[in-house]
């Protein structure tokens, strides 16, 4: 039987590298589209991996990168709006005009990337646009197979979150912490990735949404707290108020790279976290952060150095 041939958007990020790392050892033909080929080079020598550079926002040219394609998988999302990306281009429009393509091109299978909190009703732009998208998935249920995945925040080498805060702590003598009370359950990129190729083509899955999170809920001050303790760093850390982390947002949202906005603190007034068990459906239980963190975190050992040039290499 041929091989089926996914195309993957949003494929060298962070959690998209890992996921075409898996399609790809799964022998599946994977074409990842991006803005900028020089972004995925550390995809191209994967097996039977192809990248394209692709205006995703251009219905036309979108429409000609899936034509052959078996399955969609969107993992495209922004957590700060720019003037060229806003949340409702990525979040909401992105994912209706896939629903759109996929039908035209009888494209039967399409999986989608959401965040855990999701909704119309959310307090955050960012989780109300990431609401209406599944909405727009939703609508399509009819005529294509969908299933959409919300995870709490990822970890993992190479992540934007527990590897900022490492930093933060490495060269900070304090840490002024907004919302230190929001609650996270935290989820290890491998497993994600696990969750996603084995959905694939479990008809089990389709029509179906999943909450994934990890074993272990933290409040905002012990996941840092947690950090530090793998660093065998300790720092004073300084709990704001809801005042104060508008505030800090406020002047964080003025510097030429965003750490935090005001609309991040509006999301950490849902906590961060699953209703249900985490499914069983994948065969996986999930990785405690405990167990992986110290692996790229730690970097006065031999693996360490190992990991800081892999990193440099762009080969994790």
């Amino acid at each position: 039987m041929q091989a089926k041939e996914i195309c993957v958007l949003g494929g060298s990020g962070f959690v998209g590298s890992a996921i075409v790392n898996k399609l790809a050892a799964a022998g599946y033909i994977v074409r990842v589209l991006t803005r900028r080929r020089e972004s995925a080079k550390h995809l191209i020598l994967l097996p039977n991996t192809k990248v394209l550079e692709c205006n995703v926002l251009d219905y036309k040219a979108l429409n000609n990168a899936l034509r052959g394609a078996d399955i969609v998988i969107n993992l495209l999302g922004i957590l700060h709006q720019t003037k060229g990306q806003s949340f409702s281009t990525i979040h909401q429009q992105l994912p209706s005009q896939l629903t759109k393509i996929c039908a035209d091109l009888h494209i039967p299978r399409l999986v989608q990337m959401s965040s855990l909190g999701a909704s119309r009703n959310a307090p955050s732009q960012y989780l109300r646009s990431k609401g209406a998208g599944e909405e727009a998935l939703n609508a399509a249920r009819d005529v294509l197979n969908i299933t959409i995945f919300k995870p709490s925040i990822i970890f993992g080498r190479g992540d934007k979150f527990i590897n900022l805060f490492a930093s933060l702590i490495k060269t900070l003598p304090f840490i002024l912490l907004a919302k230190p009370n929001a609650k996270f359950q935290p989820i290890w990129v491998e497993d994600v990735a696990t969750c996603v190729v084995n959905s694939l083509e479990k008809s089990a899955t389709f029509g179906k949404t999943y909450e994934l999170a990890g074993p272990k809920v933290y409040t905002f001050k012990a996941l840092v707290q947690t950090i530090m303790q793998t660093l065998k760093t300790k720092r004073p850390i300084i709990g704001l108020g809801d005042g104060l982390s508008y505030a800090q947002a406020f002047f964080m949202e003025l510097l030429p790279v965003k750490l935090m906005s005001r609309d991040n603190i509006r999301s950490m007034e849902l906590d961060n976290m699953s209703a249900s068990a985490f499914p069983a459906e994948f065969g996986i239980l999930p990785t405690a952060l405990e167990s992986v963190i110290p692996q790229y975190l730690i970097n006065d050992t031999q693996r360490g150095d190992y990991d800081r040039y892999r990193q440099s290499a762009a080969r994790f």
